[in-house]
């Protein structure tokens, strides 16, 4: 069983920057692909981002794309998600979720995925 914990979210002014952490434990975690997801009150959870298992390959949704960057440290068992020039239309809570490298699917759906962090607010004011 695969624990995630997200940390870092927080209230910032549009224009403005956050870090996302998820911090994994449970398996190696260098077996794990990962990405973030986002989720507004009464819409679907929404892809953000993912990475592959050694961080050489990653994929972004276009809302995000130039603004965001995913990166993980697998000595420390964490991925991040740089968010830069954040917009009022970011506010979510963001989730961080895991899969085994090994698995087929399609990186930009839920389905492709196996364990989910609890999530982490992320508030843009403008």
């Amino acid at each position: 069983q695969v624990q995630l914990v997200e940390s870092g979210g927080g209230l910032v002014q549009a224009g403005g920057s956050l870090r996302l952490s998820c911090a994994a434990s449970g398996r190696t975690f260098s077996s794990l692909s990962m990405g973030w997801f986002r989720q507004t009150p009464g819409k679907e959870r929404e892809f953000v981002a993912s990475i592959n298992w050694s961080g050489s390959n990653t994929y972004y949704a276009d809302s995000v794309k130039g603004r965001f960057t995913i990166s993980r440290d697998n000595a420390k068992n964490t991925v991040y998600l740089e968010m830069n020039s954040l917009k009022p239309e970011d506010t979510a809570v963001y989730y961080c979720a895991a899969r085994a490298r090994e698995k087929i699917g399609i990186v930009t759906t839920i389905a492709a995925y196996d364990y989910w962090g609890q999530g982490t607010q992320v508030t843009v004011s403008s």
